[in-house]
């Protein structure tokens, strides 16, 4: 069987983006067959709910994978289309991780450098991750 990716979220209740926020609804599109489908729905998405800190967009692995392992990836990137890891830079890769504590470490990495518009962490699967990697 095929695998399928989701764009999932929509307003959250804080920022730790766990709880959508009361009387919203987890926003879900898909099923997209290639991940590259999914990222260019995220992107749209994201670029229109850019000014509402509330509202995040993720993209997920349909669930019947036997793989739970986890990666947090991102670094500061040479512009806003997060696109291109910046001159000099290189990817970070933090896991693999359960889903839990990947969300943990991502957290940590998105607390840490909130105030460089540049730097960007995402979730992907271990499926994901070569395709990341570039």
């Amino acid at each position: 069987m095929a695998k399928k990716f989701y764009v999932v979220g929509g307003e959250y209740a804080d920022t730790s983006f766990t709880t959508i926020a009361s009387g919203q609804k987890e926003e879900r599109f898909g099923p997209f067959g290639m991940q590259e489908e999914a990222h260019v729905c995220w992107r749209a998405l994201t670029g229109k709910t850019v000014d509402n800190a509330m509202i995040r967009y993720f993209i997920r692995a349909d669930e019947d994978q036997s793989d739970d392992s986890w990666y947090v990836v991102g670094g500061e990137y040479a512009d806003t289309s997060f696109d291109v890891i910046a001159a000099g830079k290189t990817l970070e890769v933090h896991g693999p991780f359960d889903r839990t504590n990947a969300m943990n470490k991502w957290r940590e990495l998105t607390g840490k450098t909130v105030d460089n518009a540049m730097m960007r962490y995402d979730l992907c699967s271990a499926a994901e991750l070569p395709a990341r990697q570039g």
